[in-house]
C-alpha cells in the first residue's frame, strides 16, 4: 500500500477502493448513496466487511450477488489482503499478515497512532462541570465534569478547536438567600476555616426558614434586588463568596487533573441581558405575561415536538420561558441566551455541547428553539447523562439523605485503592503507596463514570471500582505496568523506526488488529458523545495483549521475532497510555 494510502485508517482505504470500483462500473447510483464498510462483527469471515452490493443492489433491482462479483473484479485489494462474497452479497475483507507487520512499522513513527485529522475541523465549546458558587461540589457533578473533560481531550487530539468553559452558578436567587444570611447567620471563624462549608451551612439554614417565614423569603428577594442593582455592600459580599468559592473548587479540579480555558459565570452576561430582552420582544418572539416577559410558541412546530407546548388533561397549552420576572429580575434562561449569542460572536462557536443532567432536557429544548428562532447557526446539543446510584439502586445519598460531597468521594475512592495496595503491593515505598493510591482511586472513579454509557444510570460500588480484575481502572493500569515491566528486563531496545516485522502468530496478529482500531474507534466516540467506547476499546486492547503475552514470549524469543513482539509491546503502552490519558487518566510505572 502506497504511504499516501498507509496514513488513512484501513477502515477508510477499504472504503475508498468499494467507492471507486463502484465508479468504474459506471452504474447509476443514487443521490446521496454513500459507501458503507465496517469492522467485521464475526473475524472467521474477515476483518472488515461492506453491504453496500446488497443495499445498492435493491436500490437499483439487480440481483446483489453477481454486482458483488462485479465489485470484486474491480477492486484493487491485493496489497490489503483478501476479499471474497458472503451469502447475497457481503463483501468481507481478510487482512493479510504482511500487511498488518507494515501497519505496525508504520504506526510505530506516527505520534498519532494513526488517528487521522477530521475532514472539517469544528470550533467546539464545551460547557460542563459548572457548579454553583457558595456550595461545594457534591457527587452530582462527578458525571458532568469528567464527561466534559474527556469529551474536551478527545476533540482536541481528533484535531478540532476547543474551548471549554466553566459556566458557574454565581448570579440568581440563592445569592439572595446567601446574602441574607451573611448579614444575619454567619460565623466569621467558621469562614476563615472552612469557607465553603460555612456558605452551604448559612445557605440550608435560610433556605429552610424560607419556607415557613415569608418575611425572610421577601427579605431574601430584596438582596437579590438590590445586588443586581448594582447596591455596593451585598457586591462585595458577592466578590467574597465568589473568590473563596473558585479557590475551593480549584481545589477540586487541581486534584482531578480537569482544567478549564474559561470560567464565563452566570455574572458575566449581566451587561447583555436587558439588550437580549429587548431584542426578543422588539422581534415579536417574546411578549409580556401577568406582568413577566415570556417567549411562548412559534406555532412552527406540531404540539408533541414543541417545548414551549405542554399537555394538561388532553389539552396543549402554552410552556413559556419566562426571561424577565414580574420583579423586574433576569434568570438563567436570560443569561442561556446570552451565553450563545457570546459564544457565537466572540469565540465563533460552531458546535456547542452543554454536558447537563438529563433533568434539564426541556429548558435546552427552549433554548436551542429560541436560538434557531434567532437565527444562530452553530450546532447546539444536549449532551445529557443519568443519575449515579447508592447499592440500594436509589440516588446516592449519605446517611443524613444529603448528597455526598465530591471531596469525600474522591478520599474514600483514594483510601479504597490504598487498602488493596497493602494487600497486593505492600512492599512498595510509603510515599509510592501514597502516590499510586491516588493515581488509581481517582483513575478508579473516572474509569467507572466513562464505562457507562452516559445516560445510564449506574451503581457507585467502591469496591469494584478500585478491583485489580474485572473491568476496571487498575486493570487497564495493570496492563500497561505489565507491557513496561518488559522493557525494564531488556539489555537493548530495539530501533523502532528500522526493524522489519514479522507476524506469524495468531495472538501478534489479533493484538495488531486491535492496535490498528484505534485510530476507526476513537472519532466514533464524538458521533453521540460516548466515552465508554473508548473505555470498551482499552479493555479490549488489554484483553488482547494478555492473550499475546500468555501465548508469545517477548524475553526468550530471538532475532526478528523478538524485535516484532518487543515492537507490539511499545505500541501496545503507547496506545494504553494515550487512551487513558483522554479519560482523564494517569498510568503508573509499576503497582
Amino acid at each position: 500500500m502506497a504511504t499516501s494510502s498507509m496514513e488513512i485508517t484501513i477502515l477508510e482505504a477499504f472504503r475508498l477502493r468499494v467507492e471507486k470500483a463502484l465508479l468504474s462500473l459506471s452504474l447509476d447510483l443514487p443521490e446521496g448513496f454513500l459507501v458503507q464498510v465496517s469492522q467485521s462483527a464475526d473475524l472467521r469471515f474477515g476483518d472488515y466487511q461492506s453491504n453496500s452490493a446488497m443495499v445498492l443492489a435493491k436500490r437499483l433491482k439487480q440481483n446483489p450477488r453477481a454486482l458483488a462479483e462485479k465489485l470484486v473484479e474491480q477492486i484493487e485489494i491485493s496489497d490489503l489482503g483478501e476479499l471474497s462474497i458472503a451469502g447475497p452479497g457481503f463483501l468481507n475483507l481478510k487482512i493479510s499478515s504482511s500487511f498488518w507487520a507494515s501497519r505496525m512499522q508504520w504506526l510505530l513513527t506516527d505520534p498519532k497512532l494513526g488517528v487521522m485529522a477530521p475532514k472539517s475541523p469544528e470550533m467546539i465549546v464545551l460547557d460542563f462541570s459548572a457548579p454553583n458558587v457558595a456550595k461545594p461540589m457534591h457527587v452530582g457533578h462527578i458525571r458532568s465534569t469528567i464527561i466534559g473533560d474527556c469529551l474536551g481531550r478527545v476533540a482536541r487530539f481528533l484535531g478540532h478547536e476547543v474551548k471549554t468553559d466553566n459556566h458557574i452558578g454565581d448570579w440568581g436567587t440563592q445569592f439572595g438567600m446567601v446574602i441574607w444570611g451573611w448579614k444575619n447567620l454567619l460565623d466569621q471563624e467558621a469562614l476563615a476555616e472552612e469557607p465553603l462549608s460555612e456558605l452551604l451551612r448559612i445557605y440550608r439554614s435560610v433556605n429552610a426558614k424560607c419556607k415557613d417565614d415569608e418575611e425572610i423569603k421577601n427579605a431574601c428577594r430584596e438582596e437579590l434586588v438590590k445586588l443586581q442593582g448594582g447596591d455596593s455592600e451585598n457586591t462585595a459580599i458577592w466578590d467574597q463568596c465568589v473568590e473563596v468559592s473558585k479557590v475551593g473548587l480549584q481545589k477540586i479540579y487541581t486534584w482531578l487533573e480537569v482544567d478549564f480555558d474559561h470560567w464565563h459565570g452566570e455574572s458575566y452576561y449581566n451587561d447583555r441581558l436587558p439588550a437580549v430582552v429587548k431584542s426578543l420582544e422588539d422581534t415579536g418572539q417574546a411578549r409580556e405575561s401577568d406582568g413577566a416577559i415570556c417567549v411562548f410558541t412559534s406555532g412552527e412546530l406540531a404540539p408533541e415536538k414543541d417545548p414551549f407546548q405542554i399537555n394538561r388533561d388532553g389539552e396543549w397549552r402554552d410552556n413559556p420561558m419566562i426571561v424577565r420576572k414580574q420583579d423586574g429580575a433576569f434568570n438563567y434562561a436570560t443569561t442561556d441566551i446570552a451565553t450563545v449569542d457570546y459564544r457565537v460572536e466572540e469565540w465563533k462557536a460552531e458546535k456547542i455541547l452543554y454536558v447537563v443532567d438529563a433533568r434539564q432536557s426541556l429548558h435546552f429544548q427552549q433554548l436551542f428553539d429560541v436560538a434557531r428562532r434567532r437565527g444562530i447557526s452553530a450546532t447546539l446539543e444536549h449532551v445529557s447523562f443519568g443519575t449515579i446510584l447508592g447499592e440500594n439502586r436509589k440516588p446516592l445519598k449519605t446517611r443524613d439523605g444529603d448528597l455526598p460531597q465530591l471531596e469525600d468521594v474522591l478520599r474514600d475512592a483514594v483510601a479504597a485503592a490504598r487498602q488493596v495496595l497493602e494487600q497486593k503491593s505492600g512492599h512498595l515505598p510509603e510515599q509510592e503507596k501514597e502516590e499510586l493510591a491516588e493515581t488509581i482511586g481517582l483513575g478508579s472513579v473516572k474509569f467507572t463514570e466513562l464505562s457507562h454509557h452516559r445516560t445510564s444510570d449506574y451503581i457507585f460500588d467502591l469496591e469494584k471500582m478500585v478491583a485489580l480484575e474485572g473491568d476496571t481502572a487498575p486493570y487497564l493500569q495493570y496492563s500497561y505496568v505489565r507491557v513496561r515491566s518488559i522493557f525494564r528486563k531488556l539489555e537493548q531496545l530495539p530501533s523502532f523506526d528500522q526493524i522489519s516485522l514479522s507476524l506469524r502468530e495468531d495472538e501478534e496478529i489479533h493484538l495488531s488488529r486491535i492496535l490498528a482500531r484505534f485510530a476507526e474507534d476513537l472519532p466514533v466516540v464524538l458521533d453521540d458523545y460516548r466515552p465508554n467506547l473508548l473505555a470498551t476499546y482499552l479493555l479490549d486492547l488489554a484483553k488482547a495483549f494478555h492473550s499475546f503475552f500468555e501465548a508469545c514470549p517477548v524475553l526468550k524469543s530471538e532475532g526478528e521475532v523478538r524485535d516484532s513482539r518487543v515492537a507490539l509491546c511499545e505500541l501496545t503502552a503507547r496506545v494504553l497510555k494515550q487512551g487513558l490519558s483522554l479519560l482523564g487518566i494517569k498510568v503508573p510505572e509499576r503497582m
